[in-house]
């Protein structure tokens, strides 16, 4: 849908759709429409209608989660990068000591959901292929219905595993404190290059798979000079779900007291 023009350094640029470009409307970048002689104009009013409607959403989503005292994480990554086996390790050390729900979204199945199942205080499945058409990412409406059956009075964090997809997850605001993306070190050090979208979004890039590292030429120092040059403040913590590396260092990050949770909503996108 294009709601974001960012260059590789970071700073956004918003054109003209009359010129085949891109149209700026109302705080958001809808994409270039300018192809689209005839409907160009309709097109970028109905975008941002959604886009707009996806942020009031976000924002009440946002104001039940506060009021619940409860802090929300939204990750975020392509498919295979290990969200899932990441967050078995993570609710298996934050048993006892945080009581989290899950929001897990999937176009199809419910197979993340049932691997997390006995691990998370709740579990709400949200597939997208049901009722909102097979999108490739969690909007505010959908996180919303999610939320309604988990018991927020009950839990401390939620964490919202997104659709793996690079591109389209870190454009909806969905009431999030931040945005966390697991990279693997197995997509190549160019890649925020190539997506800055989601890499500009998130507070807190988890590299994980560095176990694989002796079998790869994955450069470690160029990724983060990429990463710096799209996102000069997001903070990378490499590890490893196989093998629990770094595990612990992402699972105290989550429970970083009040001091910490007021620095994740200065990340918030």
């Amino acid at each position: 849908m294009g709601r974001f023009h960012w260059h590789a350094d970071g700073t956004a640029h918003a054109r003209d759709h009359h010129d085949g470009q891109h149209e700026h409307v109302g705080g958001h970048d809808v994409g270039d429409h300018g192809g689209y002689e005839a409907t160009g104009g309709l097109r970028v009013e109905v975008l941002e209608r959604i886009l707009s409607e996806n942020d009031r959403t976000a924002d009440e989503n946002r104001a039940r989660l506060r009021a619940a005292g409860v802090r929300t994480v939204n990750v975020m990554s392509s498919p295979g990068a290990g969200k899932t086996t990441l967050l078995e390790r993570t609710l298996e050390r934050l048993t006892g000591r945080l009581r989290v729900g899950i929001v897990e979204g999937d176009i199809a199945t419910s197979l993340d959901a049932d691997r997390l199942a006995e691990l998370a205080d709740a579990v709400a499945l949200v597939n997208t292929s049901r009722g909102f058409g097979g999108e490739c990412h969690l909007d505010a409406v959908m996180v919303r219905s999610g939320l309604a059956r988990l018991p927020l009075e009950a839990l401390d964090l939620v964490v919202i595993e997104n659709v793996g997809n690079l591109v389209c997850p870190a454009e909806f605001d969905v009431g999030e404190d931040a945005k966390v993306m697991v990279f693997a070190v197995t997509e190549g050090e160019e890649k925020p290059l190539k997506y800055p979208v989601m890499f500009h979004a998130s507070a807190l890039v988890l590299l994980n798979k560095i176990d694989l590292l002796p079998h790869l030429d994955f450069d470690v120092h160029r990724f983060g000079a990429n990463l710096r040059a799209v996102n000069p403040g997001a903070r990378i913590l490499p590890l490893s779900a196989r093998s629990g590396a770094g595990v612990d260092a992402w699972c105290d990050w989550l429970l970083a007291d009040d001091a910490g949770r007021a620095m994740m909503r200065t990340f918030t996108r």
